[in-house]
């Protein structure tokens, strides 16, 4: 205890900080690690899918890669500098497209392929060839 009272009582308030909402936002929620958003909200209902996540790429058809990769079911960007990634989730109906990626993106070390938002083994050499049956002929 301070024996002399304060001569001035602070606000309440702290600026210059953001006024910051106390629920989320959307995006915010969106972008939230999977495992992060079912420990805190449960499971949500959610069809098969695969995600592959790969840094930015020194290959001819990379720009194609980013197309292919923004027209999936979703797609995040994450991280900065040397720990940029672009993050793209198919779903089974979206085969063709996931397989056209993989082609480009693929070869690199850096590149992971997701089951379900969780990597799992053989990832690349068994999951992918079986989506890969789903493509009509």
């Amino acid at each position: 205890m301070v024996p002399d009272p304060p001569k001035y009582k602070p606000l309440e308030r702290f600026w210059p900080y953001a006024d910051l909402s106390e629920q989320p936002s959307d995006e915010e929620l969106a972008s939230l690690d999977p495992d992060l958003y079912e420990a805190l909200f449960g499971s949500r209902p959610r069809p098969f899918s695969i995600t592959l996540v790969f840094p930015t790429l020194d290959v001819p058809d990379f720009a194609r890669a980013l197309d292919l990769a923004r027209a999936s079911a979703e797609f995040r960007e994450t991280g900065s500098g040397d720990r940029h990634r672009y993050r793209a989730r198919f779903w089974s109906s979206d085969a063709a497209r996931l397989r056209d990626l993989f082609e480009i993106v693929g070869a690199a070390d850096a590149t992971d392929v997701l089951v379900d938002d969780r990597p799992v083994p053989y990832a690349r050499e068994l999951w992918l060839p079986l989506v890969w049956f789903l493509i009509p002929r």
